[in-house]
């Protein structure tokens, strides 16, 4: 298989689970997305799901549609946004929240470890040629 076909298949993938991630925060998963929302967001956490849940359709869609010009943008734009869900992370291990099968602190420690990967998936599967 060729790098860009590697690459291709990654980043559908990515944006595939973006998607089905924002579909999750306006449905079945929306009460477990609340308990990674940190207390410092100004918003109530039921809004907080739903409009970042809006973000990550949106944010998926691009990851798989947008032309090869804008790919490296929207994969730094990706990389930017799963940054900045990191606290929510945090918070989640250091108010010992439950979700998503994450009910232990050894659970939620580790999946701060996954964030770093799905900043270098976005990057990784939406550079030019070469990157």
């Amino acid at each position: 298989m060729k790098e860009e076909d590697i690459k291709t298949t990654a980043r559908i993938i990515l944006g595939a689970g973006l998607i089905f991630a924002g579909i999750s925060h306006l449905t079945f998963a929306r009460k477990e997305f609340q308990a990674q929302v940190p207390d410092f967001v100004p918003l109530k956490k039921d809004d907080t799901v739903v409009y970042s849940g809006f973000v990550e359709i949106a944010m998926g869609s691009a990851v798989v549609f947008t032309p090869k010009k804008q790919r490296d943008t929207v994969g730094k734009i990706a990389a930017a946004f799963f940054t900045a869900v990191f606290p929510g992370n945090l918070s989640q291990l250091v108010n010992h929240r439950d979700a998503f099968g994450l009910d232990s602190d050894k659970k939620r420690f580790g999946r701060l470890f996954f964030q770093p990967v799905l900043v270098w998936w976005a990057l990784k599967s939406t550079s030019k040629k070469g990157n």
